[in-house]
């Protein structure tokens, strides 16, 4: 039996905003500004990017305005929103010390609530991945815990795939399975602009019930399976045996290659939406009796990162390239039982001189079919 899916125009999404604000959401929602698509504050439908598309390629982002009035007819923005679950700075503790003992100041809890207007399925395996980092284990983090309670996901099926979007080889896309309390497809036929939402967390179905009762039509229900069906990937990624291939090749020559490319600049890591490097520093005022803990994202591509008493261990780009790739395809799903990758391409746009995860795995997988001993070969920097 199939669930029941419902269909709404422009008008009764507002009215979905609406109803999200007055149980106390702070939409969060795409936006075209500045260039780019933005995940940012919106009020209403109007905020949506209508009539704009991205344009991805390696190193490359541009928009470009398709003038079709489709909402979400753009991949991924630059950003991800693992800024608003996982902040790039937060206080984590505050002390005060009087004369006679240091007292601790436990962080109020001021979590906002949050709507997600139009999270893709790749960025929802993406919280999914992050969850497992932050939830699970002995030690949840308290502050990510409290977001994620507040969150509400107003997912939206893709109808486009970028250039560098291997989502499809990752199993995380491109329609949206599971994580979310409200799932939308935009359908654009002939003269038609509506939009199907299935129902997926009891408030989702409770928010639905409160702005409409129409149920999609059986066309209409096709139509939007048609959307999500006629996505093609340009991008793959062979992810057989994935982590054992890089296991096997930690002293392959590509590394070299790549690391003559790489900037280390760790752009890569902070738009993807899975890293959650971070590091802790310590802050007192100048008379000594207060002090404050802070976190703040960092990356492994930095040098301080691997920074331990003597040194740093990983003093190459070379070597800080093989541990992101190694860990984000390689050990994360010895640590997580996952990979640490969804295909959702970002790493490759925003790389500034274009490095693709999906060609260095290629490249490594097809040398190691000629390579059968290092004996007399290049030699490659222990790190």
């Amino acid at each position: 039996m199939t669930a029941q899916r419902f269909v709404v125009d422009t008008e009764v999404l507002q009215r979905l905003f609406e109803l999200l604000v007055k149980q106390g959401y702070g939409l969060i929602g795409p936006t075209a500004r500045e260039g780019a698509i933005v995940y940012d504050r919106i009020t209403s439908v109007e905020d949506l990017p209508a009539g704009w598309t991205d344009e991805q390629d390696g190193g490359s982002y541009r928009l470009k305005k398709t003038n079709d009035g489709r909402v979400f007819g753009y991949t991924v923005a630059p950003q991800s929103w693992k800024r608003f679950l996982f902040s790039p700075m937060a206080r984590l503790w505050q002390a005060n010390r009087s004369a006679k003992n240091v007292h601790t100041v436990d962080e109020e809890d001021q979590t906002e609530k949050y709507a997600l207007i139009g999270a893709r399925s790749c960025e929802i395996h993406a919280i999914a991945i992050q969850d497992k980092v932050f939830l699970n284990g002995n030690y949840p983090d308290a502050q990510y815990k409290s977001h994620r309670e507040n969150t509400f996901v107003l997912a939206a099926n893709c109808s486009t795939a970028g250039k560098n979007c291997f989502c499809a080889s990752m199993g995380t896309g491109p329609k949206v399975t599971f994580g979310y309390d409200i799932a939308l497809t935009e359908v654009l036929e002939n003269d038609s602009h509506f939009f199907v939402l299935d129902v997926g967390s009891e408030r989702g179905g409770s928010v639905i019930e409160s702005i409409t009762n129409r149920t999609a039509t059986e066309a209409q229900s096709k139509a939007a399976d048609r959307v999500c069906e006629a996505v093609e990937m340009s991008k793959t990624l062979d992810t057989d045996g994935i982590k054992e291939l890089l296991y096997r090749n930690y002293e392959n020559p590509r590394w070299i290659e790549v690391a003559g490319r790489c900037l280390t600049c760790g752009n890569c890591t902070l738009v993807c939406p899975t890293c959650f490097c971070n590091s802790a520093y310590d802050v007192t005022d100048l008379t000594g009796k207060h002090a404050e803990r802070w976190r703040k994202w960092d990356s492994c591509f930095t040098a301080e990162f691997s920074y331990i008493h003597g040194g740093s261990i990983r003093t190459s780009p070379m070597s800080r390239y093989r541990q992101w790739m190694t860990h984000k395809l390689g050990t994360w799903i010895d640590q997580f039982g996952v990979s640490g990758c969804v295909g959702c391409g970002r790493c490759i746009t925003w790389c500034p001189v274009g490095i693709d995860i999906t060609e260095e795995a290629r490249a490594i997988r097809e040398s190691e079919k000629i390579l059968t001993t290092r004996s007399g070969g290049v030699q490659v920097e222990n790190a």
